[in-house]
């Protein structure tokens, strides 16, 4: 599902916002998230899961083309840990995965 599939459905879902209401919330959420994330926080979806950010250090790659080295600096990266019910449901606890 990609970003304007999710606007839609929650619009079909929700008939009493219109669908430049639904973009804005869907808009407001994910900048929330990474908001949050940016500042060094957490955040938890309880029964889905929580997103928080990772240091990578500073390494030494390789250009797949050339073989030659590359540095690579050291970031943050975005990390998803999913909670149980999520992962139980991935792992066939439910058969119907689409929540249909």
């Amino acid at each position: 599902m990609i970003r304007s599939e999710l606007i839609q459905r929650l619009a079909e879902e929700n008939s009493n916002l219109t669908l430049v209401e639904v973009e804005r919330i869907v808009e407001i959420f994910f900048s929330e998230i990474t908001e949050q994330l940016a500042n060094g926080g957490r955040v938890e979806l309880r029964g889905f899961g929580a997103f928080t950010a990772r240091a990578r250090d500073a390494r030494v790659g390789r250009n797949p083309r050339t073989g030659e080295s590359v540095d690579i600096e050291a970031k943050k990266v975005p990390f998803f840990k999913p909670g149980k019910e999520i992962r139980d449901r991935l792992n066939g606890a439910d058969s119907d995965i689409s929540g249909n």
